[in-house]
């Protein structure tokens, strides 16, 4: 095998090593030991030891092809985290944004107390500490801040060595470390993330407030006459009627219906709006009002044409002109009353109540394209992409930071998904990955991150650590991940009271480090809380990231 790898051209023997490496890596990931797996972690070990194979075998590899398939997974690891997490992004952040940034930068200052620490106590040569801690934190613009602090101070060839050595030597286990971490903390207090996510979900259908019914009975004299948008809760869009009953023919209410006495009418919002509402029209009314029997039914339809999009129920004129009633909408699982001032997006699902053939007219407006919901279009994530490359190429300069600062092929395509897909859509470009798309995508791009960076640091990662000082650098390293992220993990879960899998997209996003993201989305893959956690915190992270090389350049001269 290896004979005939050598002697083929250098671009299939890169693909064949990169597809065999990602094949045993996740073979290797899927093996549990007491609950725990590396996950997609194990493409990381087995890069590096198939980097050491071909080390010792002298196979050629194309350096351009593995640089771009590792930025090119990076990329599209980044991309569709941020349109995950995108729609519900600014909530997120108002709810627990400072906190959290709070946290993540405890997690960079410990860490940078501990490299000085560390250096002095083992009298470390200042490159090589340096070099240790970019490794340790996981994060490749720290590095380039480092070489460049060091390039400012003229130090010699074999100086400006140590830091890429050193990066190389702590980088694979600051990524285990912080899977250590999360693993450690899961099992410490017996955390069931399946139960967490449940948790979760509970409280943010919760706060978004459950949509019940009630049928009541209209008997207020002062109702006699008067539309049916006049009743309480209904202007405000708190409340609405799906079904009004009257003299025994159940039809479908509108805002300009005139009421009677003795009509009946399924209204629809909050139990406590509805309450309040029911107080002022009248008691409720045993019988359900059921469509059975009657030329009345109700259908889920679903938003999916492009003419439909942004507009509101108002501006459609559905209602009107179908004659049917939208009672409620669910986006993206939270149910929320329609009103007249609801603006429509892409994949909101409208609960819809008329004849069958009014129901047909109103699903031409809306799309109702089951096949729509689910087609993956590549030309709008490409434009994305495009968008976040040019936002991480722009160089913001900080006064007293001798080198500028730039959100990088990591950080420019994560914030423009997150203000893309918080968008929904620019014309007929939908800023939409079907879940399905966007979690093959995801997996895709760190399997391909992951496997590079094994591959091109298994080369000198064996030779330097079982040579010298390799084992000892190794050592530091994990004490620099280890320290700051236990302290702030347990300071996270005892004091903050956060839930684990934030506590997890915390320590992911304050390391910079898409694999460990990827390993806590791997262990509630419909919890949205770690992405979450990771994209607040990812800015701020990112600046303090590559400002603390030059500070502790000064701190350990």
């Amino acid at each position: 095998m290896l004979d005939f790898l050598a002697q083929a051209p250098a671009v299939a023997k890169t693909m064949l090593l990169l597809s065999l490496t990602i094949a045993l890596g996740l073979a290797v990931g899927r093996i549990g030991f007491r609950g725990a797996a590396l996950g997609v972690g194990g493409v990381l070990f087995a890069g590096l030891l198939a980097g050491d194979l071909a080390r010792r075998h002298g196979l050629a590899l194309d350096a351009h092809v593995l640089e771009f398939l590792r930025e090119f997974g990076l990329i599209l690891f980044v991309y569709t985290i941020g349109v995950q997490v995108g729609p519900g992004f600014v909530e997120a952040l108002k709810q627990v944004g400072a906190r959290l940034n709070m946290l993540a930068a405890m997690i960079v200052v410990l860490g940078g107390a501990t490299t000085v620490a560390l250096q002095k106590l083992l009298d470390l040569p200042l490159a090589a500490a340096l070099g240790i801690f970019s490794g340790a934190v996981t994060n490749t613009p720290s590095l380039g801040a480092t070489q460049q602090a060091l390039t400012d101070m003229r130090l010699g060839p074999e100086q400006l060595a140590l830091p890429g050595l050193g990066y190389a030597i702590a980088y694979p286990f600051g990524i285990v470390g912080i899977l250590l971490t999360m693993t450690a903390l899961r099992l410490a207090f017996s955390i069931r993330p399946a139960e967490v996510a449940a948790e979760i979900e509970a409280k943010r259908l919760a706060e978004a407030g459950r949509i019940a019914t009630l049928d009541v009975e209209v008997a207020e004299p002062r109702w006699q006459g008067q539309i049916l948008r006049h009743l309480p809760g209904f202007e405000e869009g708190a409340v609405t009627a799906s079904r009004l009953r009257r003299r025994g023919v159940l039809q479908v209410p509108h805002d300009t219906t005139r009421l009677e006495i003795g009509d009946v009418l399924h209204l629809v919002g909050p139990s406590d709006k509805l309450a309040e509402a029911q107080a002022q029209i009248g008691p409720e009314f045993l019988t359900p009002l059921t469509t059975k029997g009657t030329d009345i039914t109700w259908e889920r339809l679903i938003v999916t044409r492009e003419a439909a999009l942004g507009r509101s129920l108002a501006a459609l004129d559905i209602e009107g002109g179908c004659d049917v009633r939208i009672s409620r909408i669910d986006r993206a699982g939270v149910e929320i009353v329609a009103h007249s001032g609801v603006k429509l997006q892409f994949g909101d699902v409208l609960n819809v109540i008329g004849r069958k053939e009014d129901i047909a007219r109103a699903s031409d407006i809306l799309g109702n394209s089951q096949a729509r919901l689910k087609t993956f279009e590549p030309l709008p994530m490409f434009l994305g992409i495009a968008a976040g490359v040019i936002l991480g190429s722009i160089a913001f300069s900080i006064p007293g930071l001798a080198a500028p600062i730039k959100l990088g092929l990591a950080g420019g395509p994560l914030l423009a998904a997150i203000i893309l897909s918080r968008l929904g859509h620019i014309g007929p470009l939908l800023w939409f990955t079907p879940p399905g798309s966007a979690a093959a995508l995801r997996e895709l791009g760190i399997v391909l991150f992951l496997a590079v960076v094994g591959i091109s640091s298994g080369g000198r990662f064996l030779e330097t650590l079982l040579s010298g000082d390799g084992w000892r650098w190794m050592a530091i390293g994990a004490l620099i991940t280890l320290t700051p992220l236990v302290i702030v993990g347990l300071i996270a879960h005892l004091a903050a009271r956060l839930d684990y899998l934030t506590i997890c997209g915390l320590l992911s996003g304050s390391m910079t480090d898409p694999p460990a993201l990827a390993f806590a989305n791997a262990m509630a893959p419909e919890c949205q809380a770690q992405a979450q956690a990771y994209a607040a915190v990812y800015p701020l992270v990112m600046a303090l990231r590559i400002l603390t090389p030059q500070v502790l350049v000064f701190a350990l001269l």
